[in-house]
């Protein structure tokens, strides 16, 4: 069974071993993929360049196809996973907190991280901002973790609420994907006057 730590035993000097390998090779992607520039990331916000978006969305169905394959072939025991619980308001809210952020800065917190691995100086501004807000967080709203577990609402999942299998729901992100693809290449061509010069 999937994943592999529950069928093999790791040490702990491995783990951190596997943990440094996997994220050098994120970062790198990140980077070579342009995302360790704020411009690069603020420019979804002004619609004519989503790459990002393409990016993070690819990657969702991407692991929502291989779940489902992995899951069908009886690799991987959908039931082991773990789901963070839902609470709507904290989530619509957190949400809402870090788009601004994210537009603000120009960063989320892996890619300030690429940032500072390339040494732009507004990535360790933007981290140390972050991890003074986790830090408070902590701190100071310890209630809010006691509300939040008091109002979750469960391990929701699309086939839970619907009935409907998750393989037609991969199906169904597949073609929202091939859609959202079409119409951010239209945003694209239609914004595409707000480009920035080369040299500027």
């Amino acid at each position: 069974m999937l994943p592999l730590t529950s069928s093999m035993e790791f040490s702990l000097a491995a783990e951190l071993a596997i943990a440094v390998v996997l994220g050098i090779g994120f970062g790198f992607a990140l980077e070579r993929a342009g995302f360790g520039s704020a411009r690069k990331l603020t420019a979804v916000f002004y619609l004519y360049d989503m790459a990002v978006v393409k990016v993070m969305f690819s990657g969702v169905v991407t692991t929502m196809i291989g779940l489902f394959a992995l899951s069908a072939i009886g690799l991987l025991d959908l039931t082991q996973l773990y789901i963070e619980q839902t609470n709507l308001v904290a989530q619509i809210v957190g949400g809402l907190l870090f788009g601004t952020g994210f537009l603000i800065g120009g960063y989320c917190p892996g890619t300030s991280m690429a940032a500072i691995a390339t040494g732009r100086k507004d990535g360790l501004v933007f981290a140390l901002g972050m991890l003074s807000g986790v830090y408070a967080y902590a701190e100071f709203t310890p209630q809010l973790d006691d509300w939040y577990k008091a109002a979750a609402l469960g391990e929701l999942t699309l086939p839970s609420l619907t009935g409907i299998g998750m393989g037609w729901w991969t199906l169904v992100f597949m073609a929202i994907l091939l859609g959202g693809a079409w119409g951010m290449a239209r945003l694209e061509h239609r914004f595409s006057s707000l480009r920035p010069q080369t040299g500027q």
